[in-house]
């Protein structure tokens, strides 16, 4: 991008390790992967599950042995990926594999709740993907299910894996670039957001996106992963949550909203908005943190900080930042967060692991899955009836 303040810093303008920013985030794992396997069941082979299963196939100790789905081709396509697991056209057969330690839950989101619950009930550890569960008694159930067991439960919000977004949170959180009055965030795309379907009587299971039975649309396919990010940094969740949106280009049937824009007020007086469209893909994702001493700037696995000050010294160091990101600072220009950008969501299938072999804390937690789950839903609830909805108009989640 030409926009040095929206853009992504060359090499060498680097936001060092100093006093103010204290030690860099390492990405260094206690465990030895490979000493103890454990097996995985995939529910759920379209995309996300698909995807995951060639990611879990890079980490030694963890091995996809039983694969499961509705759709005959998307189990066959699965089945080829791996090599030779056991297929399952019906979950409940997999969870009664006795071989099977774990289970990833990738299917459409109103059948989250349902097989989480009975994957816990079979002794199975559970990753279920974002968003954690569709409605607000759903999400509690998870919670009562997973709360009567000592089982891991990871939810599929993978940026509290990266250690790009750790690292922005300590920084956030140490008041660095000041008192964050405001987010900004988007998650842009320009195309109709379908899967092809071979045959129509498949459209319903495989674009289960477009139709409200079983989605929360962009909210929970998308914007969930930037109002998780808010929650985590602010330890808080908004107490009103406006939004507009419509199906105003696709006119194709669908009934989830094709563009989707929401406000968000949390009881400290911040405000994030967040924006989601599928008619443009400028600039795609991104997260604005808005700072009284400075903006960061997030994407996937980038992190820049542009100071607001008028006046920076050209030379030297001062509350350890370097003469090159002062000078950077001084022409306008941001400097790279000081962190790995690695693939957050292979780090988090790695944390899963850890935390079935070694007790490891779930970073991805069901206390903050349940919490972004409820944000989801109470927002869904704001744009289908045009309404401002307050968070203590709905029950409180109650965890034991």
């Amino acid at each position: 991008m030409k926009d040095s303040r929206r853009g992504f810093l060359k090499a060498g303008l680097t936001v060092f390790s100093g006093s103010i920013l204290g030690a860099r985030y390492l990405n260094a794992l206690p465990v030895r992967f490979g000493a103890e396997k454990v097996n995985v069941g995939v529910i759920g082979t379209g995309d996300r599950g698909s995807g995951l299963i060639r990611l879990i196939s890079q980490i030694d100790g963890l091995e996809v042995t039983a694969c499961s789905d509705i759709i005959p081709f998307r189990l066959t396509d699965a089945v080829k990926l791996v090599g030779s697991p056991k297929s399952y056209p019906n979950y409940q057969d997999l969870l009664s594999d006795k071989n099977v330690d774990a289970v990833l839950v990738c299917t459409p989101l109103s059948t989250h709740d349902e097989i989480a619950i009975a994957a816990l009930s079979a002794g199975k550890h559970v990753y279920c993907e974002k968003t954690m569960a569709k409605g607000i008694e759903e999400i509690q159930n998870v919670i009562d299910a997973t709360s009567s067991t000592n089982l891991v439960f990871q939810t599929g919000h993978q940026y509290h894996s990266s250690p790009l977004y750790n690292r922005a949170r300590e920084i956030i959180q140490s008041g660095y670039i000041g008192d964050v009055t405001a987010y900004e965030c988007q998650w842009n795309r320009n195309g109709d957001w379908r899967r092809p379907v071979p045959d129509p009587k498949w459209e319903r299971m495989i674009n289960w996106r477009m139709y409200r039975e079983y989605s929360g649309g962009l909210v929970a396919e998308l914007m969930s992963h930037q109002i998780d990010f808010i929650n985590w940094v602010t330890d808080s969740h908004p107490q009103q949550i406006a939004g507009f949106g419509g199906i105003d280009h696709w006119k194709d049937g669908r009934e989830t909203f094709d563009n989707v824009h929401l406000l968000y007020n949390y009881p400290s007086g911040l405000d994030a908005s967040f924006t989601c469209t599928t008619t443009n893909g400028y600039q795609d994702y991104q997260i604005k943190v808005l700072g009284s001493k400075g903006t960061i700037i997030l994407d996937y696995t980038r992190g820049v900080i542009f100071s607001e000050s008028k006046e920076i010294k050209e030379k030297g160091m001062v509350d350890g930042v370097s003469g090159a990101t002062m000078q950077a600072w001084q022409k306008g220009e941001g400097a790279a967060i000081d962190a790995p950008g690695n693939d957050p969501t292979l780090d988090a299938l790695k944390q899963f692991y850890e935390s079935i072999v070694n007790g490891a804390p779930v970073v991805s937690s069901l206390q903050t899955g349940a919490l972004t789950a409820k944000c989801v839903q109470v927002s869904l609830d704001a744009l289908y009836q045009n309404q401002i909805k307050k968070w203590d108009q709905y029950p409180k989640l109650k965890f034991s």
